[in-house]
């Protein structure tokens, strides 16, 4: 047996948090440079705030219904979600964390599962103060779609028996199964295929042919044949990125400068946390394609490392050789993009025979520099490259304090 525990409007439910006036009222959590909605709460899905809304559109709904609005807080997003994952490893030894607000568990010889599923939302509930949903199903397909349907019920939906899962399948729409794309889709409903039952029912022959090995996988998955193993070890990620959209465009070399450096840094340290190290570097520039009105241009370089390296200033100084061959006067750039590629273990590095490794000292530098931004908060000490004003960073009017990660922003009480 497989469960899916989700958060439920995960974003809205961490500034609802500590913020429990908000209780009952609609939130919205808005995307990079307060662009669009990507989070809602469930009071504002009913006032007809649509996913993806471009937040100056809605602004006169938003005062209407007077909707809490927030800038998107990945630091709080991050903790919270590390905090709920905790407390779900707590049940049982298998334990997938597929995305930020959702987790696989396997629940193979559990008794008593109705049970046991509230035993763990009301733990998680209670524990960190997150509402969650928790589907379980002989397949990862039917977690979803019991996690779905527990979403509308009492919080937890376990799908044991054929007849279970056909009263389910029968209503759940074909478009809204874990794994049918937009393509499928609308092939499926063009052939009066509505439903997950009546996908299910089709000829396992006629599935091959029209929808490949996924979809023959899916559907042994509905007939409650297991195609689909947790994940239980992650795979070591190949490429690293950090991109994100400025709060103005600019032109200004300097400007790019201390942008592509402050990247840089955050992405060296993301190494060194998985304890690997980059032996290629891509530095992009990007104006905003979608403004007809400016001259477009997207130039980018890779440049090889000497020596496979993850501390922060041969990488800056790689970055920043990067940027400077790549830039072009008179264009007003978006977005600095820096990737890390070629990635391999900290334990499994070869120095080139032909050149000397003369990282050993910014090696130690980086770990100097890791140890006291852990310790004073994030950015106390940093590159002088990175520039002090940084009037290039995003747009977050509404950011909530970090009340879990700065000790300056935690809740107070008297």
């Amino acid at each position: 047996m497989f469960g899916l525990a989700d958060c439920n409007n995960f974003y809205a439910s961490c500034e609802r948090l500590f913020q429990p006036q908000l209780n009952g009222m609609p939130i919205v959590v808005l995307s990079n440079n307060d662009g669009c909605v990507i989070a809602r709460s469930n009071e504002a899905k009913a006032l007809g705030v649509k996913m993806g809304a471009v937040f100056y559109q809605i602004k006169d709904l938003i005062a209407q219904h007077q909707i809490a609005v927030f800038s998107s807080h990945y630091t709080l997003y991050g903790d919270m979600s590390a905090r709920v994952m905790t407390n779900l490893a707590r049940f049982t030894p298998e334990v997938e964390v597929y995305s930020i607000d959702e987790c696989f568990l396997g629940l193979q010889g559990y008794s008593n599962l109705e049970a046991y599923g509230h035993l763990v939302r009301n733990t998680v509930i209670k524990n960190t103060g997150i509402p969650i949903s928790l589907g379980i199903a002989p397949t990862k397909v039917l977690a979803k779609v019991a996690n779905k349907t527990a979403k509308k019920k009492n919080g937890v939906m376990v799908l044991d028996t054929d007849d279970k899962i056909k009263q389910i399948l029968t209503t759940y729409p074909v478009e809204d199964l874990w794994g049918i794309g937009r393509q499928y889709a609308h092939k499926l409903i063009a052939m009066g295929i509505e439903t997950a039952e009546q996908l299910r029912n089709l000829p396992i022959d006629w599935v091959q042919t029209h929808m490949t090995i996924v979809g023959v996988r899916l559907w042994r998955e509905l007939w409650g044949e297991s195609c689909i193993p947790l994940e239980l070890t992650l795979d070591r990620k190949k490429a690293m990125c950090t991109s994100r959209a400025f709060g103005k465009l600019t032109g200004d070399y300097t400007e790019l400068r201390e942008a592509t450096a402050s990247y840089m840094s955050r992405l060296a340290l993301k190494l060194r946390r998985e304890q690997c190290c980059a032996t290629a570097i891509t530095v992009k520039l990007q104006t905003n394609r979608f403004n007809p009105n400016h001259r477009q241009t997207f130039p980018s370089i890779t440049l090889a490392l000497l020596h496979p390296v993850n501390n922060t200033h041969d990488l800056v100084k790689t970055a920043l050789e990067g940027l400077r061959k790549i830039y072009v006067r008179g264009y007003l750039f978006q977005k600095v993009e820096v990737m890390a590629t070629g990635l391999i273990p900290e334990t499994e590095v070869q120095l080139n025979m032909f050149s000397e490794y003369k990282g050993a000292a910014h090696d130690k530098l980086s770990k100097i520099m890791d140890n006291l931004n852990a310790h004073f908060g994030a950015g106390t000490l940093r590159m002088a490259t990175e520039g002090q004003k940084q009037r290039w960073t995003l747009r977050r009017e509404f950011l909530s304090p970090e009340y879990t990660t700065n000790w300056n922003d935690i809740i107070k009480t008297k």
